[in-house]
């Protein structure tokens, strides 16, 4: 038996208890990396890591309630205004990743920030630090608009405070 670099497979899961997170109670999203993300580098496409971002804040939405049939229902949804992201490490073909997603800011009016962070299951690494603020628009005109009671109510009942990351 070889004494290599443990594969992707052999990696113990990460989980919302695992010591390295940036705060407390991430959302969680497992990613495996597939042929089709790669770049002619050999690596993840940012592309990719964007879609990964996009995919996380969808189920996180899902999972507080606010799905896509909700926000058509209300004429209201969450776009994207501004995406921050520090790529710190590549990932490669056959990687497993845990993407997590916290709630960190929301203004109650119009805009939510999101923060992320991209871990490799294998040693830990963060690969990728982001944050996106989205604001609420009226999906059938595309313009900003107030935010839906419902919505303040469950995107504050999950906001992490950004000020526990310097206790950890």
């Amino acid at each position: 038996m070889s004494k290599g670099t443990p594969k992707a497979s052999d990696a113990p899961p990460l989980t919302q208890d695992s010591p390295g997170w940036a705060l407390p109670r991430p959302f969680l999203l497992p990613i495996s990396v597939k042929k089709k993300a790669l770049d002619g580098y050999g690596h993840v496409n940012n592309a990719e890591y964007v879609r990964w971002l996009e995919d996380i804040s969808w189920a996180h939405s899902e999972a507080l309630g606010l799905g896509l049939a909700h926000y058509r229902e209300q004429d209201r949804g969450m776009a994207v205004h501004r995406h921050e992201i520090d790529y710190l490490a590549s990932a490669r073909l056959g990687d497993s990743l845990m993407l997590a997603t916290w709630l960190v800011d929301c203004d109650g009016r119009l805009s939510l920030t999101r923060r992320f962070q991209l871990r490799r299951c294998s040693d830990g690494q963060t690969l990728l630090e982001a944050r996106t603020r989205f604001v609420c628009i009226e999906l059938s005109s595309g313009r900003a608009r107030r935010m839906p009671g419902a919505y303040r109510e469950c995107y504050s009942a999950a906001l992490v405070s950004e000020e526990t990351a310097s206790q950890r």
